[in-house]
């Protein structure tokens, strides 16, 4: 069962763009995450695109924003899914470009906060001229023009800030947002190592230990970063790993919670009905069955 995380070369590829072919590449695109903000935007067909645990239907000519470090995915939706194109890049990578204007990574964090809209119909979309965004920016890695990186950064600038100015028409207060929002220093590697040690017995007080903090303040951090307790982060990866086990496999509940971590099936089933208000086996039926 391979691993949520899905890693990301930000040194040598802080920008990936794509264009995606359901028919040529593996598909569904299964449960992941990843340190890059995502774009996501539909050419030809439908797609239920899953962010934490929220399901979008996403049609042609629609855009989606996935922040970073969300668990998303990808799959067909009743007419299906033929091609989408999407923007990865790190949010890390594009400062603040004025005296008053966020870093991106600020934005972000901030807009997740405030729950802000992340999916836009067609319409919305053509004001944000995204398919010329979009197009624009796969054309640049296609070709590897002298100076792609700029125009790819402009773009994406463009789309931001296109977003970020209907969000605030929409009653988003972006004086409220910190103009220099320091990053949590270690949470982003604290995340990797909790996505792959999902099947031992982990420990908060542990994992604190691990960042040379007290309990209190790895917790505090860890809350700021991710808007929930270590705890509940660890439990919710967990449910959404067992969750891959149930749809793409045919193991039994007892396999399954041992390699999520789970203490038996009992507890796997106690944590399952508590995120997801129904027990595992239910879940595996009406996948099966959609």
């Amino acid at each position: 069962m391979h691993s949520l995380f899905e890693k990301q070369d930000s040194l040598n590829a802080p920008v990936e763009t794509f264009i995606y072919d359901t028919e040529k590449m593996p598909f569904p695109v299964k449960p992941h995450w990843h340190y890059f903000a995502e774009f996501l935007y539909i050419l030809d067909g439908s797609a239920e695109v899953t962010c934490d645990d929220r399901s979008y239907t996403v049609n042609k000519n629609e855009f989606i924003i996935l922040f970073p470090s969300t668990v998303h995915s990808i799959f067909p939706a009743s007419e299906g899914l033929k091609l989408f194109a999407g923007i990865k890049f790190d949010t890390a990578k594009f400062p603040n470009t004025s005296s008053y204007a966020p870093s991106v990574s600020g934005i972000f964090r901030y807009a997740a906060k405030e729950n802000v809209q992340i999916h836009f119909n067609a319409e919305e979309s053509e004001r944000f001229h995204c398919h010329e965004i979009f197009t624009d920016c796969a054309e640049e890695s296609m070709n590897y023009l002298y100076g792609r990186d700029v125009i790819q950064r402009a773009q994406i600038y463009r789309l931001i800030f296109a977003v970020v100015r209907y969000w605030m028409e929409s009653g988003l207060d972006m004086g409220k947002c910190p103009v220099n929002s320091p990053d949590i220093c270690g949470i982003e590697n604290v995340a990797e190592y909790i996505d792959s040690n999902l099947d031992e017995n982990l420990r908060v007080a542990d994992i604190a230990r691990k960042c040379h903090m007290s309990y209190s303040g790895f917790a505090a951090k860890f809350h700021e970063s991710y808007g929930m307790s270590c705890k509940e982060y660890i439990e919710l990866m967990r449910i959404y790993k067992a969750e891959e086990y149930l749809i793409f496999t045919d193991y039994d509940l007892a396999f399954i919670s041992e390699r999520t971590g789970f203490a038996d099936s009992s507890h796997l089933i106690r944590s399952f009905r508590k995120y997801r208000k129904i027990t595992p086996k239910q879940f595996r039926i009406q996948k099966k069955h959609s």
